[in-house]
């Protein structure tokens, strides 16, 4: 979430931020309404204060008015504290509305994007940072699909899954179940070397875990809801690992922290359909090894450089022809200020498909956590990525 005073004090660069990301005029508008809702705010609570402090002299006028015998006084002053105790409950409600709005509006602006973030609309415009210099490997004729494969091997069933759960919940058998397992721990291992500390967090988070790294409002739609018990199912382990440290001040000293987690990820995936999500490539239940760290924000793009250093290791020991693209402002995640994807080639598809995602969020999602760090006698957000 965008910090107000930012707002104010770089409005034009918000605004701009907001047109990279194909906001309309319309919705443009938003921003000068969440200025008048924080004057507005600030309007109310400068004359409930003034009240308050009127109400407060006028008790303790009242107090000695009755120790001097003056008892008619007394009585009109009394009456004017019950006005003001009325006027301070009507601003009590005004405020407590005003900063309820205030903080809904603040929760649907999406982060500033970085300088460096191109303008586009769709995953089409994002730029090719770095190409993969080699040849495109290339199957011969009668190849099979990886669907068709998993089928004559008995390495994943699709079916299965479909009868257990419903469609898009594979189930990993055999050398299959050995390999997503072999995997896994491959990736941990290489975070862990990297400097990483492996946790294993909870699969449901709560409402407020949800809405401190942005998944919610923006991604309610897509992730799994228990009702009876109002939690969500993790669309990432970015989320749990991240809320490690929500409303916790950090020391300087305590830079970088790095984390890294194994977990199984739900994604509902509304609306996927079509040859590109045939197989494994699209479904509601997946494996995922999350990296995530906190940083100084004079240092974090230094650390976004290690973190895409990082994974560009691990798939060039995995030997997959890959390449980075840079996101457009279509393309960038609601709370990422730059994100870098790595694609690998499929040869049997044809087709580049996403593998990771590198973003740093800067302050946002730390704004929304209350994750700061000692900074001499102030304290300041932390970044994160």
């Amino acid at each position: 979430m965008l910090e107000l005073n930012f707002i104010r004090e770089n409005k034009e660069r918000v605004l701009q931020g907001l047109k990279i990301r194909n906001f309309t005029d319309e919705d443009l508008g938003i921003i000068e309404e969440i200025i008048q809702l924080d004057n507005t705010r600030k309007d109310t609570q400068t004359e409930l204060d003034s009240i308050l402090a009127e109400r407060n002299q006028l008790s303790k006028d009242i107090h000695g008015l009755f120790k001097q015998g003056k008892k008619e006084e007394a009585e009109r002053k009394r009456q004017q504290v019950a006005s003001l105790k009325g006027r301070a409950s009507e601003l009590e409600d005004k405020l407590k509305a005003t900063e309820k709005t205030l903080g809904e509006q603040l929760l649907k602006v999406p982060n500033t994007p970085h300088a460096s973030v191109p303008a586009g609309t769709t995953d089409e415009d994002n730029v090719v940072l770095k190409p993969w210099p080699g040849e495109l490997p290339r199957l011969g004729e009668g190849a099979l699909p990886h669907w068709e494969l998993a089928r004559e091997y008995n390495i994943f069933d699709l079916e299965l899954g479909t009868k257990i759960t419903g469609s898009g919940f594979p189930v990993f058998r055999g050398k299959g179940a050995r390999l997503q397992r072999a995997l896994i721990a491959f990736f941990l291992d290489e975070a862990v070397k990297a400097g990483y500390e492996e946790i294993i967090p909870p699969l449901l988070v709560n409402e407020d875990t949800a809405r401190a790294t942005g998944q919610l409002p923006d991604k309610e739609g897509q992730m799994y809801y228990v009702e009876r018990d109002n939690l969500y199912l993790i669309p990432t382990a970015e989320v749990p690992l991240t809320n490690i440290y929500r409303d916790v001040i950090l020391e300087e000293k305590d830079f970088p922290i790095k984390l890294t987690g194994y977990t199984p990820c739900f994604r509902r995936e509304a609306g996927s359909y079509g040859a590109h999500v045939r197989g494994l490539n699209r479904v509601h239940q997946f494996d995922k090894v999350e990296i995530v760290q906190f940083q100084h924000p004079d240092k974090s793009y230094d650390t976004l450089d290690e973190m895409l250093a990082h994974v560009e290791g691990v798939l060039a020991k995995l030997e997959l022809p890959f390449r980075i693209l840079r996101l457009c402002g279509g393309d960038l995640g609601f709370t990422s200020a730059l994100t870098f994807d790595f694609e690998v080639y499929s040869a049997a598809q044809q087709r580049w498909l996403e593998v990771s995602s590198v973003s740093n969020f800067e302050t946002y999602q730390s704004n929304r956590m209350k994750l700061r760090f000692r900074d001499g006698k102030s304290t300041r957000l932390a970044h994160t990525l």
